[in-house]
């Protein structure tokens, strides 16, 4: 006789964390090794980065305050900078561009610092770690729902390496995005001379050798205008020499005719013509 076997059903998973609003969100206090985004209400714990995932984080960063820097613009680069997406939905993107002013509204606010709605960065760069679905899809439509200008995605991964970058283009519907492959220069659409190398971007040199290079260089300028400044100064000193050369011969020249002068006169008061002697 065959015996029925019952079908093993597998035990459903049942979110039981909690639905937290916005401002909730704010202030929670959870482990704090660990960053959480907001879902749908749902926290989102962050993966620990790799390191290339934090090179290429600390260079963009390096990069942008550059040419923030160069350009005096009144804009900071933040790490670790949350921005609000929706009413229930909060990411904390790897690098987001602002002005000071945006930073200065988050950082008055008690809990978390987030930009709100109506404070909206300029730029925000994801570097695509686990969850390559939640980078160019979910993320994307959320930066896109909250008129992000520019919304860059750095993918390091082998096999897939290159560089996406949307942006909200005047006269267009939504997004429209541009991939940079190894090789080629991404093009800043909100800074447009804004112009870095995709192969740096995805294999980047440590920033403190970047420091230290440019350390290098600001002492070798240094040398170079002191060296500059020295032989500036010997050819003033040169000059100086030169004019006191000078002001002493025609002294002595003075003198000389001075004297033939007063010889000439002696010379007519003893009624001697000076010109025939």
């Amino acid at each position: 006789m065959s015996q029925s076997i019952a079908p093993v059903l597998e035990e459903k998973q049942i979110d039981t964390s909690p639905t937290l609003t916005f401002e909730e969100y704010r202030v929670y206090q959870g482990d704090i090794d660990v960053q959480y985004e907001l879902y749908k209400g749902k926290l989102i714990p962050m993966p620990t980065a790799a390191v290339l995932h934090i090179k290429i984080c600390e260079y963009l960063v390096y990069k942008l305050q550059r040419y923030i820097a160069t350009h005096n613009l009144d804009l900071v680069v933040k790490t670790g900078l949350g921005v609000r997406t929706d009413e229930d939905k909060s990411r904390i993107p790897d690098v987001v561009v602002c002005t000071k002013s945006l930073l200065e509204q988050a950082g008055a606010r008690p809990g978390a610092g987030i930009l709100d709605f109506d404070e909206k960065p300029l730029l925000v760069v994801e570097v695509v770690s686990q969850d390559r679905r939640a980078d160019y899809v979910i993320k994307r439509g959320e930066y896109e729902l909250a008129n992000v200008p520019e919304y860059c995605i750095v993918d390091y991964k082998n096999g897939k390496q290159k560089i996406r970058l949307f942006a909200l283009i005047e006269g267009e519907d939504g997004y429209t995005y541009t991939d940079y492959l190894p090789g080629e220069e991404m093009v800043s659409v909100v800074f447009p001379d804004l112009i870095l190398s995709v192969d740096e971007i995805l294999n980047p040199p440590l920033v403190e050798e970047l420091i230290n290079a440019e350390k290098a260089r600001l002492l070798e300028l240094g040398q170079e205008a002191a060296t500059e400044r020295q032989r500036a100064d010997e050819e003033r000193q040169r000059a100086d020499e030169e004019r006191q050369r000078a002001e002493e011969e025609r002294q002595r020249a003075d003198e000389q005719l001075q004297r033939a002068e007063r010889l000439a006169a002696r010379l007519r008061e003893l009624d001697i013509d000076p010109d025939t002697v």
